[in-house]
């Protein structure tokens, strides 16, 4: 099969390259000898994959701290099962499924993959895998933030770091629908992009002061730094700071500080799901790319402003 392997981590996304590795063999899945349990191969028609994964000690090695490389990035896919192991539940051959991979095993930039079982949840046939694998990780990581870590309620207000980008559009989107004040922050371009997404104001972070916003429930952070520094500063008593961008290096004084790794869970990609397919989450995809074309599409020349997903199949 074709896929988009990585060897060297100095390299970044320079360092990917397109070549033929064995397809997961599904005989052997199905066997006793040697499945992995619970598993399921998947035809992928799509794939994510998220920018900063390279940096991730999990794409370099395995959970003993082997090295794995060459190693497949991407851990977002849509595609459709082809075969099942023991103990995979819940899926069937020839389903259209939607999710997450392992972050220590080969990923979703290939033809086929491996993936648990329990990280996947059935795509409804309406529902285009571009879309799919657009919505995966992002859809998971608002959700998690808001609602597990963040404790979001209806009526309490929310300041989204990079409202128009790929999470923190469906941040905003999530947070409007669950009846919370959405304060959106970004670049001056982003401005009417967080506002299409819903957010109802907007903080240029280049030409106003954020500081000005004054006190927020929940902050949900993807820049990390400076930016998170002073959010600490901006969360009311009693309310959270949510980051993706690694431990906060400042902590409310009368709240929490949390940072998280997104996890995939079946019953909320089918929530992602059902809001997709009723018009009420709306993917933020910023190009789409074949997979023989990934490697380029993941190496720009000029910024891109959205998820970049790649089509592996028409």
């Amino acid at each position: 099969m074709k896929a988009i392997v990585v060897t060297d981590q100095a390299a970044g996304t320079a360092g990917m390259t397109l070549v033929e590795r064995p397809e997961p063999d599904a005989a052997r899945l199905a066997s006793l000898e040697g499945a992995n349990y619970g598993d399921v191969v998947v035809e992928v028609h799509a794939s994510g994959f998220t920018g900063n994964e390279l940096e991730w000690p999990s794409t370099w090695t395995d959970r003993l701290g082997r090295d794995r490389t060459p190693s497949i990035p991407g851990h977002e896919l849509a595609g459709v099962v082809t075969a099942l192991s023991y103990g995979a539940t819940g899926l069937s051959v020839g389903q259209r499924v939607f999710g997450l991979t392992d972050w220590t095993r080969d990923g979703t930039l290939a033809e086929y993959a491996a993936v648990e079982a329990r990280n996947l949840a059935p795509l409804p046939g309406d529902v285009d895998f571009t879309v799919g694998a657009g919505v995966a990780m992002t859809g998971l990581t608002a959700w998690q933030g808001l609602f597990e870590h963040g404790r979001l309620r209806a009526g309490r207000s929310v300041l989204v770091h990079g409202a128009a980008g790929a999470v923190g559009s469906m941040v905003t989107q999530l947070a409007r629908e669950a009846g919370a004040y959405v304060i959106g922050t970004g670049r001056a371009a982003h401005r009417q992009p967080a506002l299409g997404f819903g957010a109802q104001e907007f903080v240029d972070l280049e030409n106003d002061a954020l500081e000005d916003v004054g006190g927020v429930d929940l902050v949900f952070d993807v820049f990390g730094g400076d930016i998170g520094r002073r959010s600490a500063g901006l969360v009311r008593a009693g309310g959270t700071l949510v980051t993706v961008a690694g431990p906060p290096e400042a902590r409310p004084a009368d709240g929490l500080a949390i940072d998280f790794v997104v996890v995939s869970d079946r019953a909320q990609l089918g929530e992602i799901a059902r809001r997709v397919r009723d018009g009420r989450l709306r993917a933020n995809i910023g190009q789409v790319a074949t997979l023989d074309d990934a490697v380029e599409a993941f190496n720009p020349t000029e910024r891109i402003q959205g998820k970049t997903v790649i089509r592996v199949r028409p």
